[in-house]
């Protein structure tokens, strides 16, 4: 067994010099200041701007790896928009605008959107053929009150 624990904690030979460090660092493990030496200092300030110019260098490398990935699968992209004669997006959008501007080219009023076909431009009978397809599902006495 060790000296220092032979006749318990009162005959400890550097009694306070074991307290004092215990508390020492106690304070850096609750977030309290550590030696203010300047060469330390100086020393993790100079890590710490290493640490930082590697991961901006790694985050660089990691975009230009990202950068031509992505033209490698744009001529992959273009080879099978050229194969089936498809366009881009922004080209179809493009197209569409033009001919949006070219249809009301001469009208005062703003360009009208595109309705799609069954949206509202029906005709009374479909509305009317609807309702009985709904009457014919409710039982008897309803469907003679919404007759009437």
């Amino acid at each position: 067994s060790p000296l220092f624990f032979k006749s318990g904690l009162g005959s400890l030979p550097y009694k306070d010099d074991a307290i004092q460090w215990a508390t020492k660092d106690m304070g850096k493990m609750l977030g309290g200041e550590e030696e203010k030496d300047p060469e330390v200092v100086k020393k993790k300030k100079e890590e710490e701007e290493e640490r930082q110019e590697a991961l901006r260098q790694q985050e660089e490398e990691r975009k230009d790896k990202h950068r031509k990935m992505e033209a490698e699968r744009e001529v992959v992209r273009q080879s099978i928009r050229d194969k089936y004669g498809l366009k881009k997006k922004e080209e179809k959008e493009a197209e569409e605008k033009a001919a949006m501007e070219q249809a009301c080219e001469g009208s005062l009023t703003r360009a009208k959107k595109a309705i799609p076909a069954g949206c509202g431009d029906e005709d009374d009978e479909d509305e009317e053929s609807i309702l009985d397809t709904v009457l014919k599902f409710l039982p008897g006495p309803l469907q003679d009150m919404f007759k009437k």
